[in-house]
């Protein structure tokens, strides 16, 4: 890649990738998140589960700096969110337009934008770390393709290859896994584990609480309010994901612990504003 991108005069490469301090949103005098606290780790893979409704979609939004907080404090990097580089955000794939006439390669270029300027011509270098990033995730020769040309996989690799050429140091995917088959899927954590070892942090929201259990460093359980956070092992027990899911929510006892199932009504993507 070449040189690193321009990052805001605060940002903090010590400080936390995310850091919440009493977080709340409300949507039209109804509370959607209320009184958030955490932190994310430099590196760390997180997952962001709860049942439809819970916020998963607004907390990304907030960390992206889209939507503001009604009151308390989030720091990316030790700065606002918003406006900057260093985060990448790739909302569901239902809520991009696909149909939009742009191949796979202006997509990932699109991750430049804030960087050379709206109204500037992309340079060599510009294009051929695009070559770079699509060569990474093994979408090269599809790069003249339209995007919605692609399977759901495909497009989820070529968003993340916007992700690794805009340089970010934090991602956020939302729902990035429905809909995809199993080697999609692996595809999609092979990649984040490459990202691991650049030392990016990733937030994903996800209603597969298997693949939260097995793949992610830590899962924060959210139902508008935060029900735990830490290790899967320490969150996906009965009585917090009781107060996450009430009755919808199959738990199934095996020697090993507990399998986790949900009802239909939790399964598909979350709808948020």
């Amino acid at each position: 890649m070449s040189q690193r991108l321009t990052r805001p005069a605060d940002h903090d490469d010590r400080a936390a990738p995310v850091e919440f301090s009493h977080v709340s949103v409300g949507y039209n005098g109804a509370s959607a998140l209320s009184d958030l606290c955490f932190s994310v780790s430099v590196g760390e893979r997180v997952a962001v589960v709860g049942p439809n409704g819970a916020g998963k979609t607004t907390l990304l939004k907030v960390v992206a700096g889209t939507l503001r907080p009604s009151s308390g404090s989030v720091r990316v990097f030790g700065h606002k969110p918003g406006g900057d580089v260093c985060i990448a955000y790739v909302p569901q794939r239902s809520q991009i337009d696909m149909n939009f006439p742009v191949t796979v390669s202006e997509v990932v270029m699109m991750g430049r934008i804030r960087q050379i300027g709206l109204f500037r011509w992309p340079s060599k270098q510009d294009w051929r770390d695009v070559r770079q990033a699509l060569v990474r995730v093994g979408m090269h020769d599809l790069a003249g393709r339209q995007i919605g040309e692609l399977s759901g996989g495909q497009q989820q690799r070529a968003f993340l290859a916007q992700a690794l050429v805009q340089q970010a140091e934090l991602i956020l995917l939302d729902e990035p896994l429905t809909g995809l088959d199993i080697p999609s899927q692996e595809a999609i954590f092979t990649l984040l584990d490459g990202v691991r070892e650049q030392g990016i942090s990733v937030l994903v929201s996800t209603h597969d609480l298997n693949l939260a259990a097995e793949r992610f460093d830590r899962v924060l359980l959210l139902n508008r309010r935060l029900v735990a956070y830490g290790p899967p092992g320490q969150v996906f027990t009965r009585p917090f994901l009781l107060q996450a899911y009430g009755g919808h929510m199959h738990l199934l006892p095996e020697e090993d612990g507990v399998m986790v199932l949900t009802d239909t009504c939790c399964e598909g993507e979350e709808q948020e504003t």
